[in-house]
């Protein structure tokens, strides 16, 4: 979808809607943007789901084959967004408040930019767990 479409999207999205938001709650980067990050009220709220945590949630991420150590993701209503897209969601569900939040938001305002840097930040995650001893989740290699 086109950020114009997106942003339609979000903005006839009702304030009683749940946004799910699946991270690995042992890397520190992804565990504290998901503590930073704030949903704008208007939108809904949002729930963490943490993709170490056996739930029929990350059973239905696995069986569309969404590897939760390439990307995190994004439920909204019946939408999944995985990766850069899944960044690039939250960056238009945020507020404004806060200079984290700011920030994010202006650095994963475009879809073409967020594209770019996730591998990036994804890459750094990785490399965090590995130094730290943690390991992956491999969730694709539990089906």
């Amino acid at each position: 979808m086109q950020g114009s479409l997106l942003r339609s999207k979000i903005m006839i999205m009702s304030k009683h809607d749940t946004i799910y938001v699946v991270y690995d709650d042992e890397c520190p980067f992804c565990r504290n943007y998901c503590q930073l990050v704030r949903i704008r009220e208007s939108v809904g709220t949002l729930e963490l789901v943490d993709a170490r945590q056996p739930s029929d949630f990350m059973d239905k991420i696995t069986a569309k084959g969404l590897d939760i150590d390439r990307g995190m993701v994004v439920k909204m209503g019946d939408d999944i967004y995985y990766g850069s897209d899944a960044i690039y969601m939250l960056a238009l569900l945020s507020t404004k408040s806060g200079i984290f939040n700011r920030f994010t938001h202006w650095l994963f305002q475009s879809k073409k930019v967020t594209s770019i840097l996730y591998p990036f930040f994804r890459d750094c995650r990785n490399l965090a767990l590995w130094l730290m001893g943690i390991p992956m989740i491999r969730n694709l290699e539990k089906v």
